[in-house]
């Protein structure tokens, strides 16, 4: 959720029920959703607020969604409470999976992401192909390095085990690590990360390093010859 201490806007909301006691808390109007695809994780929650708060919807314009709403794709723009979200088509997890990228929230650059790009991973392969997936994540990656990502799982932790299992020798990804077990074990969020982080602790984003590509050879050989190394990647971190 953004705000300004009246009006709010809140991005994939699965579910209904925590916006509206988060509007309550903070005495706050909702004034619009964002939605970056379509699963219902992301966008259960969008008919009961629309219908109890009028906000209006934002999402992808090549995917089924709850209508009515305004469809965006590729350098589409979005005034949200005065700031300008881009946005960036990122398809992979889905087909028409989008993203919004503002450069300035408290002058720090702010992504939603959705689930494209997690904190030490990336989303499985649904609707696109390795390809398209790892094109998009190189468009996210070329952000700025202070780019809070602000993605839709806390799944940070299974992720830096498989990076781990990748990577052993990232010295930074150790130290990350340790970073996040100590806010989980005391139940705070590892998120959001930041573009600069997951450039050197993010597997997914470090598929042309050596010791990437000889883990993934070694995983499976055929594979890595035929399709590459992200791709052996993401079908080894399915399987992990």
């Amino acid at each position: 959720m953004l705000h300004d201490g009246q009006a709010a806007w809140v991005v994939d909301p699965g579910d209904a029920d925590p916006v509206f006691q988060a509007l309550a808390a903070h005495q706050l109007r909702l004034a619009g959703i964002l939605v970056t695809h379509h699963h219902a994780d992301h966008t259960a929650g969008v008919a009961a607020l629309r219908a109890a708060t009028g906000a209006q919807v934002y999402g992808p314009c090549l995917e089924k969604m709850p209508e009515p709403l305004v469809r965006l794709g590729q350098d589409d723009t979005v005034d949200v409470l005065g700031l300008a979200f881009q946005v960036i088509e990122v398809p992979g997890h889905t087909a028409g999976h989008i993203a919004y990228y503002c450069t300035a929230v408290d002058d720090v650059p702010v992504l939603f992401c959705g689930d494209t790009l997690f904190s030490g991973g990336c989303g499985r392969l649904f609707e696109g192909t390795p390809v398209q997936m790892l094109t998009s994540l190189e468009k996210l990656a070329a952000l700025p390095g202070n780019t809070r990502v602000c993605c839709t799982h806390e799944y940070t932790l299974s992720n830096l085990r498989f990076a781990l299992a990748v990577e052993p020798g990232n010295q930074a990804l150790v130290a990350y690590q340790q970073r996040c077990l100590a806010l989980r074990e005391s139940r705070q969020p590892t998120l959001p990360s930041t573009i600069s982080v997951e450039r050197a602790i993010n597997p997914f984003l470090r598929s042309s390093e050596a010791e990437i590509a000889a883990s993934a050879h070694r995983f499976d050989q055929a594979l890595c010859a035929s399709q590459g190394v992200f791709a052996t990647l993401r079908t080894w971190k399915n399987q992990f």
